[in-house]
């Protein structure tokens, strides 16, 4: 048997860490990793047009499977670009190992060709970032890196010189079990009696979810069923918990709607459950406070806590489930209930009145019925921006569709790039990408990539020829838009210059026919769909001074647009709301 060299060790370690691709951009420093792929089964080799797609493409397969991801870029400039899509894997918890090859480990520190400090430049956006100095490093090293990334759910970045790449690999080494899953993280028996005490102690209770109730659906209605507890949630708890939940109360935040802000401020007790929810301005200061979180050092960050609880939700819930008292009084839950609807109805003819004849077409309907024709196990990959807000109010989750985007770490052009990810694992799952013209040009050439591995994802683009998003931002601050007005290509004909099926759509009955037939096609296609840079509309009543990015120390919605099916669900709420 030939020996190995420490390429092809560090191949199948990955291989056996559960990794089914890495995602890069080939070259030099790093052709001796990538000639170990190209022949070891069980691993494939993602060829992206920049190492930026390659991290955003890494972290949305880890969000989807729950799996080690990788990526790599060779030396210097390659492993850089790798950076902005690491920091976003890093800030969503998506278990990824990148590799940053590195020069010649002979010239390092010697101002040599391309060289840079990857060790030190990827610190900031890893849990463990470390460089292979010689081979008999690499097995230890490797597997450290590994079960960082897995166990605090986060990026790991292991540097890795050309020459030491293609040295033999040391003899006899250990090859250690590898931890390939998260457990579960059950708080002690004292916090669940301290916080089972606050919880019969106070009349009106509060739940405010965020992504870490993944998987505790079930859990957290039964919860809020037994203390009559309106639910609100963050933008990545909505498609845990929204669905199949006659609590409901909407969203908070600057792109929220209905009455989860009046919720969280107007109980007695507030209880955050796994989410690091960022905007403390919409987080009250004048009422108990809980919170429960898988990661500790999420715990009371965003406001002062009366109890912080280290554990999961479904783990902690589990435990309260059979403790505390059933409530009797909804009085606080149906006042909620009958706020959430009435704030609905109040938003939701803006976008009813003529709106299948408004040229140009408006943003909303194209979300509206974007979600009517999208499968039941659809995966949205959503730009950041404006279409986080068309995202947030009109896609409707299920308990199958996903909806990922850059929703923690805001960067632009994560669209596209994350719908490879989303697709590769499965092929014959439908895949949209709801993206913008500003985010969809800024890394335009990885639609070639969805054209040569013929992924049939679906690109909805909203053209409206601007970057809306900071444009309302500009507004709000009492600043004229500048700078923010983008001279676009027919997108289409784009899409058919590469390969793909490509249709523009400028009038809304074209609308619904031009999608139907984009997910009718077998591969990638690109519906460029002009809206109105004008949907959006701010109240008098907010001041430039309210606002400092995304930060809105208000009640109401600086947006008002429309709600989908989100009023339909409130209605229905209502009509189940007990009678004396």
């Amino acid at each position: 048997m030939a020996k190995q060299n420490v390429a092809e060790q560090f191949v199948d370690i990955l291989v056996r860490a559960g990794v089914k691709r890495m995602y890069g951009v080939v070259g030099d420093s790093l052709n001796p990793v990538v000639d170990a792929v190209r022949r070891t089964p069980g691993i494939d080799w993602v060829h992206v047009r920049h190492e930026e797609t390659a991290a955003f493409a890494a972290g949305a397969e880890a969000q989807i499977t729950g799996q080690l991801t990788a990526c790599a870029g060779s030396c210097g400039p390659g492993n850089l670009h790798l950076i902005n899509g690491l920091y976003d894997a890093h800030r969503s918890m998506a278990p990824v190992l990148a590799l940053a090859s590195h020069i010649p480990s002979s010239e390092i520190g010697l101002g040599y060709f391309q060289e840079t400090h990857p060790e030190l430049l990827f610190r900031e956006c890893s849990h463990y970032c470390e460089m292979i100095s010689n081979p008999e490093q690499m097995p230890r090293l490797l597997q450290t890196a590994i079960q960082n990334a897995i166990g605090q759910g986060g990026v790991s970045v292991v540097t890795l010189p050309g020459d030491i790449a293609d040295k033999p690999a040391p003899e006899k080494s250990i090859e250690s079990a590898l931890v390939t899953a998260r457990p579960s993280v059950r708080p002690g028996e004292s916090e669940i009696a301290k916080l089972v005490e606050m919880i019969d102690q106070a009349e009106k209770v509060t739940l405010f979810c965020g992504s870490g109730t993944a998987g505790a659906h079930d859990e957290v209605m039964e919860f809020a069923e037994k203390l009559k507890a309106p639910v609100g949630h963050a933008l990545r708890g909505k498609e845990w918990i929204e669905y199949d939940n006659p609590f409901d109360v909407g969203m908070s935040g600057l792109l929220g709607y209905g009455a989860a802000y009046e919720a969280t401020h107007e109980c007695d007790l507030l209880i955050l459950l796994g989410t690091d929810f960022p905007y403390n301005a919409f987080l009250p200061d004048d009422v108990k406070i809980a919170q429960v979180d898988v990661r500790p050092e999420h715990l009371g960050r965003r406001s002062k806590l009366d109890l912080a609880i280290w554990g999961d939700v479904r783990e902690t819930l589990r435990c309260l489930i059979p403790l505390v008292r059933t409530k009797s009084s909804r009085r606080f839950l149906d006042r909620m209930l009958k706020k959430h609807a009435e704030a609905l109805e109040g938003v939701v003819s803006a976008y009813t009145r003529k709106v299948d004849k408004h040229v140009p077409i408006h943003p909303e309907y194209v979300a509206s019925v974007l979600d009517d024709l999208a499968d039941d196990d659809t995966i949205f990959t959503v730009d950041t921006g404006m279409n986080n807000v068309w995202a947030a109010r009109y896609i409707t989750p299920n308990g199958k569709r996903r909806v990922i985007g850059s929703f923690s770490h805001g960067s632009m052009a994560n669209a596209l790039p994350q719908s490879i990810g989303a697709q590769l694992p499965e092929r014959d799952r439908q895949v949209v990408a709801m993206a913008g013209d500003g985010g969809f040009s800024m890394l335009m050439g990885d639609f070639l990539t969805l054209v040569q591995l013929n992924l049939p994802v679906k690109v909805v683009l909203f053209n409206n020829s601007s970057l809306g998003m900071v444009e309302l931002e500009m507004l709000v601050g009492g600043l004229p838009a500048f700078g923010t007005t983008n001279q676009n290509p027919d997108f289409a004909a784009v899409a058919r210059a590469c390969g793909a099926y490509g249709v523009r759509v400028e009038k809304p009955k074209q609308l619904a026919g031009a999608l139907k037939d984009a997910f009718k096609h077998d591969g990638p296609a690109l519906v460029d769909v002009v809206t109105d840079p004008n949907a959006l509309s701010i109240p008098p009543k907010i001041k430039a001074e309210m606002v400092t990015g995304f930060a809105l120390s208000a009640s109401k919605m600086v947006l008002d647009g429309g709600v989908g099916k989100m009023l339909q669900m409130a209605r229905s709420n209502l009509r189940n709301i007990p009678r004396p």
